[in-house]
């Protein structure tokens, strides 16, 4: 049986917003929501596929995709029974939390954070040295705005040595194709390939290759949800897993199965935002080759960060133990092949 789509919006002619579900369920506790971070995205096309491939219908869901609108939001719609579980930044998570939200991350789908500084090829941004006297773009209250004095530290930069200018997120990109500054704060698996699709090409600068090694985006699910229904969770992990590991071994179908539902988009611009996506899967240490898995050192780093960065109460007693759980997931392997069902 095909996946039933309901469509909700148009925005600017491109990314649809959209809700996809599978199969027809028994509702209940067959029916599930995942909320995601923004709006439909290539990024996401891997979410669409877990459900177009039949992922979640092997495991008995029956799963609804929403579009987001910040990770923020996210976490709030999962702790208010908006929605069962959610996409959402690790960062965003822990002040959440800090703020004494019930919630844990349970599958950290990236590994690695995708923030960057997103120029254009010739506008005389190569690297990282290129940035002293330059304009950026960002949004107002976002969490790499709030942290991007951290990478003009590990730069050696001050105040005033780049220029930061607010921009709302409809309008960077269009403003850094108009010339009105030099690069934008952004989320590379997103803007580079909305770069592609407008056929220029964009310079990436990694925050990772400054030593900002932090977690992403995961699956956020409330404690209540944890306590009431955990089999429900393991569940989901599992189809998420497979499901998302399938489009990166196969980003071509994911591709196809992402163009069905979101027009605007050519396969090859959605093929480069899935393998970027793909690209954060994998961390370090000993937990390096379990897909989704999270460690004490990465949360408290993320936490650390957060009282300095993000508000986070520098009083709070928030711990590793309180931020994430590993206790929902069977996490598959780099070298494991994924079959459709």
């Amino acid at each position: 049986m095909r996946n039933s789509i309901r469509r909700i919006a148009a925005i600017g002619g491109a990314a649809l917003l959209l809700s996809v579900s599978g199969c027809a369920g028994n509702g209940g506790k067959n029916s599930m929501t995942l909320m995601l971070d923004v709006g439909y995205l290539p990024k996401h096309a891997p979410f669409i596929s877990a459900v177009e491939r039949g992922f979640f219908k092997a495991e008995g869901l029956d799963l609804t995709v929403m579009p987001g609108s910040g990770s923020t939001n996210t976490v709030t719609s999962v702790v208010t029974g908006k929605v069962d579980v959610g996409w959402a930044d690790f960062g965003a998570t822990v002040t959440a939390q800090g703020r004494g939200v019930k919630v844990k991350q349970v599958n950290l789908l990236q590994a690695r954070s995708a923030y960057a500084v997103v120029g254009l090829a010739g506008s005389g941004i190569k690297g990282w040295d290129d940035l002293r006297g330059k304009t950026v773009a960002t949004e107002g209250g976002g969490a790499m705005t709030a942290m991007w004095p951290f990478a003009m530290n590990k730069l050696g930069l001050k105040e005033g040595d780049v220029n930061v200018v607010s921009a709302s997120s409809a309008s960077k990109i269009p403003g850094l194709l108009a010339g009105q500054w030099d690069a934008n704060l952004a989320l590379y698996v997103s803007d580079q390939p909305a770069i592609d699709a407008l056929g220029r090409k964009a310079v990436v600068l990694k925050w990772s290759d400054l030593g900002i090694n932090l977690y992403g985006n995961g699956i956020v699910v409330s404690d209540e949800k944890l306590k009431n229904d955990p089999e429900q969770v393991r569940r989901f992990n599992r189809a998420m897993q497979k499901g998302f590991l399938w489009a990166c071994q196969h980003p071509e179908g994911a591709a196809k199965d992402f163009q069905k539902e979101v027009s605007g988009y050519e396969t090859r611009t959605i093929t480069l935002a899935i393998r970027a996506q793909c690209g954060l899967n994998w961390g370090t240490g000993k937990s390096a080759n379990e897909f989704g898995v999270m460690d004490d050192a990465g949360a408290q780093k993320s936490i650390d960060v957060a009282r300095q960065f993000l508000g986070l109460n520098p009083e709070s007693n928030l711990t590793p133990k309180d931020v994430y759980s590993n206790s929902y997931l069977e996490p598959l392997h780099a070298n494991e092949t994924i079959q459709a069902p």
